[in-house]
């Protein structure tokens, strides 16, 4: 196993990071109020000599720690928020929630969070060893539906370094190739005349019969517009429980995506109109705002070739008797596909990167990956079969398969950062390649003046 002395040291320090998934488990904090696990985290990396800097773009839970100097410069990044209205006990084959509890972890963000901060402290001991480039883990807030990277991106954080080097839970090990959407969220808001509906309805206008008209026009939208785009919405105020009464206000949110940030503007603009026209048909006035968007993500081949040789070097952690039984037990709940079925419960194998078909869903790792050169890997660390934002993928991310395919993720992201410290020439290709795509040229996908909804401790 290549850098093999460097990657022993997260088994050497295999409890710290363990530790770490398990807390931030516990103290599951969602999107920009994860103040505990941004203190846990930067503690560890201040006392190994890190260099942390923290608040950047004003949100207290992003920072940047980064430790060596000079090029090649390359990056980590950390996720470490949690999920609202998700409760489930750990470690167990059924839906069961905590009692007084609802928060926690069903996208693993905790396994992120420990897997990167054990990548950065081996490559911080090759960059002692070789003298030479600097290693920076980026801590980054509200990856669910608050876009925390997008804020981070637009200051403008990411674009010195040659490369970053990311992993996200899964059912499987492999390099992702797979682009995402970009996206746009908005609410509409609607206001109308309130009335008696049953005394004097012909003095209402109905805010609530705005959105419900609005939606039937995206409805039929659906129809006219690219087979790769999605357009999904929830009525974030109906105007109250009393029927009758005609409601004066009600709001909608819709989530516009599509496979880059000028046809999420078309399709927005489409959206914008069907919203005036239910405003029109029901005398009612209309307003709307962003919330968040994100962009596509740009995909490196160069650095998929480079983690793909990683994640093929370094051993697989493999089930005890205790997992399969609880994976098999876990599996029963589960809506399983034919294909599913007959695989092992957990991935026992490294699969070669798959042809870049488009991906439905969005990351805002999506704008990192237009400031500098990106790649992402799935690690096996959920059953096969797991849907993500579940009882079972949560009730997983603290099992103890889970985090022995954590540490694994801690190997492959650092031993892909060697490598291309080690390979100029493959840095040079993939810097290449990201221009090719990209131009050098980044516009945020969200308003100049948008501000995070942050919270306090």
């Amino acid at each position: 196993m290549l850098y093999e002395k460097y990657l022993n040291t997260i088994d050497e320090r295999a409890e710290l990071f363990c530790n770490v998934a398990d807390t931030i488990w516990d103290d599951a904090e969602t999107a920009y109020g994860e103040y505990k696990a941004v203190r846990l985290i930067t503690g560890i990396l201040e006392e190994a000599g890190f260099e942390i800097t923290c608040n950047i773009d004003g949100i207290p839970t992003a920072f940047k720690a980064t430790y060596g100097s000079g090029k090649p410069a390359i990056g980590i990044l950390a996720e470490y928020d949690a999920l609202h209205g998700m409760s489930q006990q750990p470690c167990v084959a059924e839906k069961l929630p905590i009692p007084g509890k609802n928060t926690c972890h069903g996208c693993g963000h905790n396994l992120f969070a420990g897997g990167s901060l054990a990548a950065a402290l081996a490559v911080k001991e090759y960059v002692d060893a070789v003298g030479r480039g600097s290693i920076t883990l980026f801590g980054c807030p509200a990856e669910e539906g608050g876009s925390g990277k997008v804020y981070m991106a637009r200051t403008g954080v990411f674009s010195d370094i040659d490369a970053i080097v990311s992993w996200h839970p899964e059912k499987m090990y492999m390099v992702r190739t797979r682009p995402s959407l970009a996206n746009l969220s908005v609410i509409y808001s609607f206001d109308g005349i309130a009335a008696h509906a049953g005394g004097s309805p012909e003095k209402g206008r109905s805010a609530l019969d705005a959105v419900e008209l609005m939606n039937v026009g995206v409805n039929f939208l659906r129809e006219h517009m690219p087979l790769t785009s999605r357009v999904h919405y929830a009525i974030t105020d109906a105007g109250g429980l009393a029927p009758n009464m005609v409601q004066s206000h009600a709001e909608v949110k819709y989530l516009i995506r599509a496979v880059n940030a000028g046809e999420v503007r078309e399709l927005h603009a489409r959206v914008d109109r069907i919203a005036q026209g239910a405003a029109l048909m029901t005398d009612t006035a209309v307003s709307s705002r962003v919330v968040s968007g994100c962009s596509d993500l740009i995909t490196i081949p160069t650095l998929q070739a480079v983690a793909n040789e990683a994640m093929h070097d370094i051993p697989l952690p493999v089930p005890t008797q205790q997992d399969m039984e609880y994976a098999r037990a876990l599996q029963s709940t589960m809506n399983l596909t034919d294909a599913e079925k007959e695989m092992p419960p957990y991935a026992l194998s490294v699969r070669d990167p798959a042809p870049p078909v488009a991906h439905g869903g969005s990351t805002d790792t999506a704008d990192v990956s237009w400031n500098c050169p990106t790649v992402q890997m799935h690690i096996g660390n959920w059953v096969v079969g797991t849907p993500g934002h579940s009882w079972q993928s949560t009730a997983q991310s603290r099992s103890p398969y889970a985090k022995r395919a954590m540490l694994y993720a801690g190997k492959a992201v650092a031993a892909t950062i060697m490598r291309l410290m080690d390979d100029g020439e493959a840095l040079n290709r993939a810097k290449y390649e990201h221009y090719q795509k990209t131009k050098g040229k980044y516009v945020p996908p969200i308003p100049a003046d948008l501000r995070p909804p942050l919270r306090e401790e």
